[in-house]
């Protein structure tokens, strides 16, 4: 199973792409599909922080009044109120504009950007850095070129946390009667990458079931 959690989808059927290059063509409509629907996301985005407990152990790695890279932040909901309300300082992207709009609204005294995750270049270092539920939308080539990203970005001791599915392949979901594209490496070669760019690995669970099925992963900087 894939956690689709992040719009409460865990029943929604999942097939895999006919093809390598169908599964690149669905991939590439995924932010037209947070621009298209971004008000019908922020209102069926579960806002119960049932990750909690994953995000108490990421929080406890780094510094009181951390500052926090959001990649996917989505609209601020619940992920990153969770950690301002934790005295953390956000600095959130997304390449929905729509859904950055509501994250500037709602929390003005952080810094939002529209852009899309593949050209992260803030130019500044993290001691935290979450993808949580977006990461897993790029194709498995989009996400090995992540990891150098999610390296220049973190401080040395930064925290960095995401998820992915159970296993390697891709699966495409359903929302707003459109297709919605997932892809996730093996366990074997995330881990290779996160010791290749600095990384260690802390956590590692598979479908947490105490986390809506999530398969999630907590990473240190060295």
């Amino acid at each position: 199973m894939w956690s689709t959690g992040r719009f409460g989808w865990e029943k929604t059927r999942l097939s895999a792409p006919d093809t390598k290059n169908n599964g690149k063509e669905i991939s590439e409509t995924v932010i037209d599909l947070y621009r298209a629907h971004a008000a019908e996301f922020d209102q069926s985005r579960g806002k119960d922080m049932r990750e909690a407990s994953w995000f108490d152990r990421f929080l406890s790695l780094i510094p009181a009044s951390s500052h926090i890279l959001d990649i996917g932040c989505g609209s601020g909901e619940p992920i990153a109120r969770y950690c301002i309300e934790r005295s953390c300082a956000v600095t959130g992207i997304d390449a929905s504009g729509e859904l950055i709009a509501l994250c500037r609204s709602r929390f003005p005294n952080h810094r939002w950007h529209v852009e899309d995750m593949r050209q992260l270049d803030i130019g500044q270092q993290f001691d935290g850095l979450i993808a949580w539920h977006s990461f897993f939308h790029l194709t498995p080539d989009d996400q090995r070129l992540m990891f150098p990203r999610f390296a220049s970005h973190a401080k040395s001791g930064a925290a960095l946390m995401f998820t992915s599915g159970p296993t390697a392949g891709e699966v495409v979901g359903e929302w707003q009667g459109r297709p919605l594209y997932h892809a996730s490496l093996s366990a074997e070669e995330y881990r290779q990458l996160l010791h290749d760019n600095g990384f260690r690995v802390l956590h590692h669970r598979v479908e947490d079931p105490q986390c809506g099925g999530a398969t999630v992963w907590l990473a240190q900087k060295n």
